[in-house]
């Protein structure tokens, strides 16, 4: 190779490294914002980046696009590890026509997609852009849906995690929208199909990026993002943590990992945690975090409907999906937005072998006119279609109450529940001893010469034969009823026996489930 051929290289490298210029990446970094380049650097193992396609320029030459060309047109792409586990990523350049996507953007795009597919291995988004490129029209619109049919015909088959890093408009939403995980940054980070000009325009309504579309809408009232968090190191941070849980594939196990924490470990506050009035709330996540090794727990969608909790632990260095009711919040009842967010998840385990642990304490389904009239019967339906149709390993603790249909939909026996487990404390019925009794005891109470008393005894009656996990377990829909301190080892000493559980589903092509 000649010297100069080797300067010439040396020159064309160094000029796709400098993006937009030296001008316009201080924009960015004045915006509090990472480069495409540094975002990487922090994402990946250190030395681990193996970039493609950093000489790709776009070929269009109109509305003076000819006189404008930037090395990487925008997207810098490749692959790199994780903890030592190969993953490929993508990450647009807001310094380079404002991140926007060209037909060359989406071609880069796509490649390291179909390369993902190929050997098997997660792939990352990492989003900063303006859109579609106005000037391409047209072809920039098939290049997203290029990407949209990878993006759906891998769902599933990878891991496909999306960080939305600066805005993120238009038909740009619907890629992240199709990927399993979301991660937003405060105050930078913007998801709209419109935007606020537009939404004024249409509707009159004067609304801020930030409100319509910003990490903490979409974190709390939407549920489109996962994951936000203060700043961009800490979500590229906390993206890298989520990787170490799951598997490079729909054809591997998660990764696991040697664990400190004795798996034989019993924890006596958890006897103490659930309170002997049934009507009186506490924290799920202090039962999670006193039985999962470490305390370590990844909550998933913390700030969107929090009558349920979900997210990553593991158990003697076991991944696991953890899915629990809330009793601190709307008493842990089932709504429609909790049903979405449990049923998606659940989905996700059970699409890539990640076993179930489910601790229930759900006094029913959300009642009332907004509930029924938005659609609470087919949602709710959604997450009983998930964990009926789910054949990862999957185990239940019930800690108190267990009533009515929710009760079926929180992983019973009866839809394929593994191991079923109940503390003493549980109380399975089909409904509270207050509203069963008035039912089935309405004449006599009417006609006591104390209805109040006689109201008295037929609960504590009732409470005496429900609220117990004994019915159950005679029946042998419950397993084995055992203290809350030997939770921690009876789950670890379950995924053992379920480690190599194969089951399967009747052949079709997919079902219908009730969207």
């Amino acid at each position: 190779m000649s010297e100069e051929n080797r300067n010439r290289l040396r020159e064309l490298r160094e000029l796709s490294k400098q993006g937009g210029g030296e001008k316009r990446v201080k924009a960015q970094h004045d915006k509090g914002k990472l480069t495409a380049r540094e975002r990487i650097e922090i994402l990946l193992d250190r030395g681990s980046f193996e970039e493609i396609d950093a000489f790709v320029k776009h070929r269009s030459h109109d509305f003076g696009l000819d006189k404008q060309h930037y090395f990487g047109d925008g997207v810098v792409t490749g692959s790199g590890r994780i903890d030592g586990r190969l993953v490929f990523v993508f990450s647009q350049d807001f310094t380079v026509f404002g991140g926007s996507l060209s037909e060359a953007h989406a071609e880069k795009i796509c490649k390291v997609m179909d390369m993902a597919a190929k050997v098997g291995a997660p792939v990352i988004g990492l989003n900063d852009s303006g859109g579609a490129r106005i000037q391409e029209g047209v072809v920039s619109l098939g290049g997203y849906a290029d990407i949209f049919l990878r993006n759906t015909m891998v769902s599933g088959v990878i891991p496909q995690i999306s960080a939305v890093l600066g805005p993120c408009a238009g038909g740009a939403v619907y890629s992240p929208a199709i990927t399993d995980f979301i991660f937003m940054v405060e105050q930078t980070s913007y998801m709209f199909v419109t935007g606020p000009n537009v939404v004024k325009t249409v509707t009159h309504e004067d609304v801020s990026s930030e409100d319509l579309g910003g990490a903490m809408t979409h974190a709390s009232k939407s549920g489109v993002a996962h994951f936000v968090h203060e700043n961009e190191v800490k979500t590229l941070t906390e993206l890298r943590r989520l990787i170490g849980f799951i598997p490079q594939n729909n054809m591997e196990c998660p990764p696991r990992r040697i664990s400190s924490d004795d798996p034989a470990r019993s924890d006596e506050a958890l006897d103490t945690i659930v309170p002997d009035n049934p009507n009186k709330p506490y924290d799920i996540k202090d039962i999670i975090t006193h039985t999962v090794d470490d305390g370590d727990f990844m909550e998933v969608q913390e700030h969107y409907a929090p009558n349920i909790v979900v997210g990553f632990a593991r158990y003697d260095g076991r991944a696991v999906g953890i899915v629990a009711n809330q009793p601190a919040v709307l008493a842990g009842v089932l709504d429609i937005d909790a049903s979405l967010k449990a049923a998606r998840f659940v989905r996700f385990c059970d699409a890539f072998n990640i076993p179930l642990v489910v601790f229930e304490d759900v006094p029913g389904f959300l009642p009332g006119t907004d509930q029924e009239w938005r659609g609470i019967i087919k949602h709710g339906a959604k997450l009983l279609y998930a964990f009926a149709e789910a054949t990862v390993p999957k185990i239940t603790i019930i800690t108190r109450k267990a009533y009515g249909g929710a009760y079926d939909v929180m992983n019973s026996k009866h839809i394929r529940g593994d191991f079923n487990f109940a503390w003493p404390s549980a109380e399975i019925a089909v409904m509270g001893p207050k509203g069963a009794v008035e039912i089935i005891f309405r004449k006599d109470i009417s006609a006591s010469r104390d209805p109040e008393k006689a109201l008295d005894e037929k609960i504590a009656e009732y409470r005496d034969k429900f609220a117990n996990p004994f019915i159950a377990a005679e029946r042998g829909y419950i397993d084995d009823v055992f203290e809350p301190h030997d939770t921690r080892p009876r789950i670890i000493r379950a995924l053992e026996i379920l480690e190599n559980k194969a089951d399967t589903n009747t052949r079709r092509k997919h079902g219908n489930i009730p969207l």
